[in-house]
């Protein structure tokens, strides 16, 4: 036996206009009691179906006894007695006669590939131990120290026989290991359904889905509970740009292009081999935002980095199109995916005002990170790719080639207040073929090699804007990334590698401990340039301070070239005393030792454009921070 079953009307006028931003708690499949029996009601969205039915586990996968009622079309239908765990799927009869079998789009959780059934589950009734972080959670993100740690968690760290670690294996080991290391955030890579692990996630079928690789919705939700009980935010990859092609998924929902464009010319992303969303439709609006929040709500997902951003903003970023297309004031905007993402910032923030909206954009487009009100996209962080570009772009360089590149390395901080920035070095430089971090540095050994990156690293870490690091990286991998294995954590066995490990360790804890590093981002009053007389030396020195009445000052001075140099004189604009306080060529760190044991004393010495300098130690391929000591009484 059946019933009907209809959704209200206010949530249907919202869904089509646009603007129903919980469309998960009436679409999809839910465990409820109606007319004293319990059962489950389903609801989807398939406006051009001739007729939609349930089929499942329960009925042999026949579904011609369940059919759904249409109501502005959106099909429903209660079936009583079905219990949490059932197997379910949508069957699409499209007015040509043809049969579809589609997953849930609003379903919560589904079959582990190569299984695409969707899965009948509640996620009521898991008890939150998180009050603290959600009350102690600030809006001034921007003043506050971010350390991100990208991780894809099939990867990380795999079990003997190979298999996956669980969510709730995870956070025994994940979450402590990201604490000690000293980050703030860990950013996991998609983790809606996917039926291609080669896809890393970015290829998605199941949005409202968590993918079941890992265990089931209550084991994330207590993975996110536990780092926010240790102090760790959670940001997700998030994929709003286009969706993969699979016949269970969203392509052709029911039997005509529902989710994706009608126009063949945007409806699809030919390099990637995906559907792009139509982002003038109503409907998609609701689904995609409503998704957004969806993370937020449910798993207390504190951000999310919005994938491929660039796509959204040009109607031409697939660039195996042959045709360019334009939009109707003869522009190449994506005035539609513009106005998307405007919206999708706007709504975020007035439900979650210290949420983590970040933007991974290779554009060049204005004000990603202003407000909507200003004409920006809303964002409050963006990517610094150019950043991440240009700096191993000089690493990979040999000394004699750097001489003429410095630029290279400091061109970023001639437009660091363009937009609020995160330094990435993400995935994408460490896969396809790409060589580890560590393989990207130059040097005639090893030692240089591992020096290149320190110096790297605490160059990264004086530069204004938040920071980001892929998984591996902090202990120094070797290889590229391998998706489908776990990283390569014998290295810890070998010296060099615990040594780089502990110096990142130390950097990490030493950046969050130091307001000066990361207080003033994204305000000039935070950075000034110190400069060198030669542009070609290697030597690039600046302070960071804290601009307020703490007056923290420190000056940053890295080294890129391999000889070391007694006795540099550095221009000072504060006089008094200074002291070593953070040495990357430190021998606990594998370093060569070199440094500046005692305090320093400025001089009346005019260089670099200051009245007054001091002479310092400036160790090889190293980074050096001296602190200002503000004089007693």
């Amino acid at each position: 036996m059946t019933m009907t079953s209809v959704v209200d009307s206010e949530d249907l006028y919202l869904w089509h206009e646009g603007t129903q931003y919980q469309c998960y708690h009436f679409l999809g499949s839910h465990l409820e009691e109606r007319s004293g029996q319990r059962g489950v009601h389903f609801a989807v969205w398939a406006p051009n179906a001739k007729q939609v039915n349930v089929t499942g586990s329960f009925n042999g996968w026949d579904g011609s006894g369940h059919p759904m009622s249409r109501q502005e079309g959106v099909w429903t239908l209660f079936i009583p007695e079905l219990t949490e765990g059932t197997l379910y799927k949508y069957e699409v009869i499209t007015e040509q006669g043809d049969c579809y079998l589609k997953s849930d789009p609003m379903a919560f959780h589904s079959e582990l590939r190569p299984g695409t059934a969707s899965i009948v589950t509640s996620l009521e009734g898991y008890e939150w131990e998180d009050e603290d972080w959600q009350a102690n959670k600030s809006n001034q993100l921007q003043q506050q120290p971010l350390l991100i740690y990208e991780v894809h968690l099939g990867s990380w760290k795999r079990k003997e026989d190979g298999g996956f670690y669980t969510y709730v294996e995870l956070a025994d080991e994940l979450i402590d290991y990201v604490r000690y290391r000293g980050y703030t955030h860990i950013e996991i890579m998609p983790l809606g359904e996917h039926p291609l692990d080669a896809s890393w996630g970015y290829q998605v079928t199941g949005y409202f889905s968590v993918t079941s690789r890992f265990g089931s919705p209550k084991d994330f939700m207590y993975f996110v509970d536990r780092c926010h009980q240790q102090g760790i935010g959670v940001i997700m990859d998030w994929v709003p740009a286009h969706f993969c092609k699979d016949e269970h998924g969203l392509a052709r929902f029911d039997g005509t292009p529902l989710y994706e464009y009608a126009d063949i010319q945007k409806s699809e992303n030919l390099t990637w081999g995906t559907s792009v969303f139509d982002f003038g439709k109503p409907e998609v609006l609701s689904f995609l935002i409503t998704n957004a929040l969806f993370w937020m709500d449910v798993y207390h997902v504190d951000g999310l980095r919005v994938d491929a951003v660039s796509s959204l903003l040009t109607l031409n970023f697939d660039e195996r199109k042959e045709v360019r297309i334009t939009n109707e004031y003869g522009g190449d905007e994506n005035l539609e995916g513009i106005a998307f993402l405007q919206k999708l910032n706007a709504v975020v923030f007035a439900r979650y005002p210290n949420a983590l909206m970040i933007a991974e954009d290779s554009s060049s487009f204005p004000g990603v990170t202003s407000p909507v009100a200003n004409g920006g996209l809303g964002f409050n962080y963006k990517w610094d790719l150019g950043y991440t570009w240009r700096t191993l772009e000089y690493e990979k360089k040999s000394e004699e080639e750097r001489s003429a590149g410095e630029d290279q390395i400091t061109q970023s901080l001639l437009n660091i207040w363009d937009e609020q920035f995160i330094l990435p070095f993400s995935h994408d430089e460490m896969a396809n073929e790409s060589k580890s971090l560590l393989g990207k540095m130059s040097g005639k050994d090893a030692w240089q090699r591992f020096a290149n990156l320190r110096v790297l690293y605490m160059f990264t870490m004086g530069h204004p804007g938040k920071k980001l690091t892929f998984m591996g990286n902090e202990f120094g991998q070797m290889d590229d990334w391998n998706w489908d294995d776990s990283l390569e954590w014998q290295l810890l066995d070998y010296e060099e590698h615990q040594q780089f490990a502990h110096f990142v360790t130390q950097m990490n804890h030493f950046y969050k401990s130091k307001p000066a590093l990361w207080k003033q981002d994204y305000k000039p009053l935070g950075f000034e340039w110190i400069g060198t007389d030669d542009q070609s030396d290697g030597i690039v020195t600046f302070y960071r301070k804290t601009g307020d009445e703490e007056n923290e000052q420190l000056v940053i001075v890295c080294n890129f070239k391999s000889v070391a140099q007694e006795g540099y004189r550095l221009g000072i604009s504060m006089p008094g005393r200074y002291r070593e306080i953070f040495n990357s060529d430190n021998s606990e760190f594998g370093g060569s030792g070199v440094g500046n044991a005692s305090e320093l004393n400025t001089e009346e010495w005019f260089c670099q454009n200051r009245p007054n300098s001091m002479v310092v130690n400036m160790p090889p391929l190293a980074a050096v921070i001296f602190e200002y000591i503000p004089s007693k009484g």
